[in-house]
């Protein structure tokens, strides 16, 4: 018989149980048949952090490895999603890989360096922070490669206090701020709530447009032009508010390590 018609009317929650109790292959070939979906998606959204040393096709190859090693370790008496399990570990393969590599482009690092530069001198001589517009005029550069730096940029930013917090975790990653979960084991939830009171302890000294800042983007999940919506301010103003936040922060993370 054939296996996805074997297994078709099965939820995925049951199949991770039958597995549990079986050990089956084609009960595992199936599970990750359903969730390549979530491998290639991840692979998309976090495809400017390993273009420059991998393909898309070698990342999914990894993903679908690592979604079979997710389903070995998986408990499927803790109230987790598998979905959420699998995604912290796919997102930290593709992390990890980008640690062993100087994944960042010297054009991108340049490029993000000289729009911060032009948005300071811009504010030196308009007394207040400058519109994308003005700084890709004074740049000579168009609004799609602007926007296309800041985006590698923010991602640069992110995945350096990822590291960073990977390194207190153990290579627990995720790519949101840490929370605790009630269903892990004691030490491994003293770990994490320390790390998050340490974190959120370095949140608390941060100036206040840059606590909002990391609110929004973290835990609200806006991107920067939202924020700049909300807040009333340029785009490269909040890009300057997050980059600041994420140095201090780092800062300050490394002084837990």
């Amino acid at each position: 018989m054939d296996t996805q018609k074997q297994y078709k009317d099965q939820s995925n929650e049951e199949l991770l149980q039958l597995y549990k109790e079986t050990g089956s292959l084609e009960v595992k070939q199936e599970i990750v048949m359903r969730y390549i979906y979530l491998v290639k998606s991840i692979a998309l959204q976090m495809r400017d952090i390993y273009l420059s040393f991998s393909q898309v096709d070698d990342i999914i190859s990894e993903g679908v490895i690592a979604i079979m090693s997710a389903i070995d370790k998986f408990d499927v008496d803790k109230n987790v999603k598998f979905e959420t399990f699998i995604s912290k570990r796919i997102k930290g393969m593709i992390i990890d890989l980008a640690r062993k590599q100087d994944w960042v482009p010297r054009s991108t690092r340049k490029n993000t360096r000289d729009i911060e530069d032009a948005v300071t001198t811009l504010y030196n001589k308009l007394g207040y922070y400058p519109s994308i517009q003005e700084v890709t005029e004074y740049l000579n550069i168009t609004p799609e490669k602007y926007q296309d730096t800041m985006r590698k940029a923010s991602l640069f930013n992110i995945l350096s206090l990822d590291m960073v917090l990977a390194e207190a975790q153990g290579n627990e990653i995720s790519m949101k701020l840490p929370q605790v979960e009630t269903n892990e084991q004691p030490e491994n939830q003293f770990l994490k709530k320390e790390i998050t009171e340490v974190l959120a302890e370095g949140i608390k000294k941060l100036k206040e447009n840059e606590q909002l800042v990391i609110s929004l983007y973290y835990i609200d999940d806006l991107n920067m032009r939202q924020i700049a919506d909300v807040l009333q301010v340029s785009e490269p103003r909040v890009s300057q508010i997050h980059s600041n936040a994420i140095k201090k922060l780092r800062v300050h993370m490394e002084k837990f390590l």
